[in-house]
């Protein structure tokens, strides 16, 4: 689900793909007579973590499994990959692109015991082709002690549900000198791939909703769930540090600012976890669903579920050994006490496993997990056409901006919709 911050790991990430196009030429130092397998990793914050753990399985199971990263978009590096016969035995991509690449490409994995044990496993017309990796899920992520530093008081999400109640406590934060409470991340992809799907994602009806898009027929400006979240947008884009500049505000400055307790809300995800734990590893955050003058129980409500599946080749360039050898790997992700371990306590991630009840490290993901072991997920809209991101993005940076009103923003999502093409969906 996320976008991980560029600035950060941008020379680790090269350095990483000039290793592997070495490990390419010069090929693997493990047994030369052991099954080959290689896995393509789109979630670049535990990019190193996934090569550790490669070294290690390859020597303990005899397999040699190599990791691989790449810096351009995943539906893009795949069909240069399948264009030359090259395919990866392995790949982890998003659920649109399992939509999109399965029936074509991916093998039927419906029998492996892992299925049932999780309520994230990805179908494709009642075949299961999706591995999920982790659940993540979004909301407004709160520190607790900058609020309790104010008010005097444990901080309760739950006491936050209605927008009137966050406007209640920003309006205390500030007069207890916290001058401006929030932060707001201007990415394409926080504000049109994050915020903006949960007005379609919380609908009785996503997609009916979805449909009426389609045909030109919604009605925005009077859709209810529109107006509910675009009021708490308000509250957070009026209190916002970087009010002045808003689409200036760099992703780092505006996490340690929330780290540090300078600020006291973010909209964002479990995955802000790895840019703020680089800042203060012992913030007491949380996450909370975004407050709504709603009565469907939205406010009580993170939006996710399963992220980062992976699939396996079924192309005759993968034998059949590699495939045997590539569900070994799942399962042993899935059930294995290393394989769970390194999910959990390596990666810091959510397991998506019911067997798997290791106790999560990061805040963040402890709040998901809290969540998603109540149900209490919407799950995420699969299918959001592919440039949703940039250019709905940049309209909603303009909002941000003040450079146009909700109206304004309304008629420019209608207007994109009604040539736009969902993903992975048959036309």
């Amino acid at each position: 689900m996320a976008r991980f911050s560029w600035m950060k790991i941008g020379a680790a990430a090269t350095a990483t793909i000039l290793s592997l196009g070495m490990l390419g030429a010069c090929g693997s130092s493990t047994n030369s007579n052991a099954t080959k397998i290689t896995l393509f990793n789109s979630k670049v914050e535990i990019q190193d973590q996934m090569e550790e753990m490669a070294k290690k399985y390859s020597k303990e199971k005899g397999v040699d499994l190599e990791v691989y990263y790449s810096n351009d978009t995943v539906a893009a590096h795949l069909a240069t990959k399948y264009a030359s016969k090259a395919p990866y035995t392995i790949s982890m991509v998003d659920d649109k692109d399992i939509y999109s690449l399965a029936k074509e490409h991916a093998v039927d994995l419906s029998d492996e015991d892992w299925v049932k044990d999780t309520d994230y496993a990805l179908s494709v017309d009642g075949k299961v082709y999706g591995f999920p990796t982790t659940v993540e899920a979004r909301g407004l992520i709160y520190n607790a002690d900058a609020i309790k530093k104010i008010t005097g008081k444990d901080f309760d999400p739950s006491t936050i549900k209605t927008t009137d109640d966050f406007k209640a406590l920003i309006k205390e934060l500030k007069a207890g000198g916290m001058e401006t409470p929030t932060g707001v991340l201007k990415e394409d992809w926080s504000l049109a791939g994050h915020y903006l799907p949960q007005v379609y994602e919380e609908q009785t009806d996503v997609d009916a909703f979805v449909d009426s898009l389609l045909k030109g027929s919604a009605d925005l400006q009077n859709n209810e769930k529109w107006n509910s979240l675009m009021d708490t947008f308000d509250v957070l884009k009026d209190n916002n540090y970087a009010k002045s500049s808003a689409i200036s505000a760099e992703r780092e400055t505006t996490e340690q600012k929330l780290a540090d307790g300078e600020i006291a809300f973010m909209f964002g995800g479990n995955w802000d976890w790895s840019v703020i734990n680089q800042y203060n590893e012992e913030a007491n955050l949380g996450m909370m669903p975004v407050p709504q003058n709603m009565d469907d129980g939205s406010n009580e409500k993170l939006v996710g579920g399963g992220s980062k599946f992976m699939f396996i080749d079924s192309s005759d360039q993968t034998t059949d050994a590699q495939r045997q050898a590539a569900k070994d790997f799942l399962n042993w992700l899935a059930t294995d006490p290393d394989g769970q371990s390194f999910i959990v306590d390596d990666c810091s991630l959510v397991s998506p496993f019911k067997s798997n009840t290791l106790e999560v490290k990061d805040p963040l993901s402890k709040s998901v997990k809290e969540y998603a072991d109540s149900e209490k997920l919407y799950p995420n809209y699969s299918h959001l056409p592919d440039d949703h991101f940039s250019v709905l993005g940049a309209e909603f940076q303009k909002y941000l901006a003040d450079q146009e009103d909700r109206n304004g923003l309304a008629d420019a999502i209608q207007s994109y919709w009604k040539t736009a093409k969902l993903s992975g969906v048959a036309a």
